[in-house]
């Protein structure tokens, strides 16, 4: 049930975000407000939040999510939009934004899932090394 929060309050953001930053200055139609959104939405919390967020953490997890929606909307908006200029201001004013909001949705979800994460995170600390011992074999034995 959480998960299903998180995902609505990232496609919430993710249709705020880009009505502010591709209609509310380019005239972006809802359709693509929409698909950006969803499309965000799904690759920035399967991407992010569940496989990166308890890896690397919370700033990285932000600077990732920066750049994912950045090439998101610079990608596809180069391939719906006409307008260079809109594209490369409407990616830049997103990825802010987005960036903005996911500072709430992380917070949100290492307040609440933060068992989840702690029994999907990796510890390197007490691993065992197995080592492989072997005679090393010349193919030039030395000449008397």
């Amino acid at each position: 049930m959480r998960n299903l929060t998180v995902l609505l309050i990232k496609f919430a953001a993710g249709m705020v975000v880009f009505y502010i930053s591709l209609d509310l200055y380019f005239e972006a139609s809802l359709a693509h407000i929409f698909s950006f959104s969803l499309l965000l939405t799904i690759v920035s919390y399967f991407g992010g939040d569940q496989i990166l967020l308890p890896r690397i953490g919370n700033r990285n997890a932000l600077v990732t999510d920066f750049f994912l929606t950045y090439l998101i909307v610079w990608i596809f908006g180069g391939i719906l939009f006409d307008s260079y200029l809109q594209v490369a201001w409407g990616s830049i004013i997103s990825a802010l934004l987005f960036t903005g909001a996911e500072v709430f949705v992380h917070s949100y979800i290492l307040k609440y899932n933060s068992q989840d994460l702690r029994d999907t995170k990796q510890s390197f600390n007490n691993q065992r090394f197995a080592y492989e011992f072997a005679e090393d074999q010349d193919p030039a034995p030395d000449k008397e």
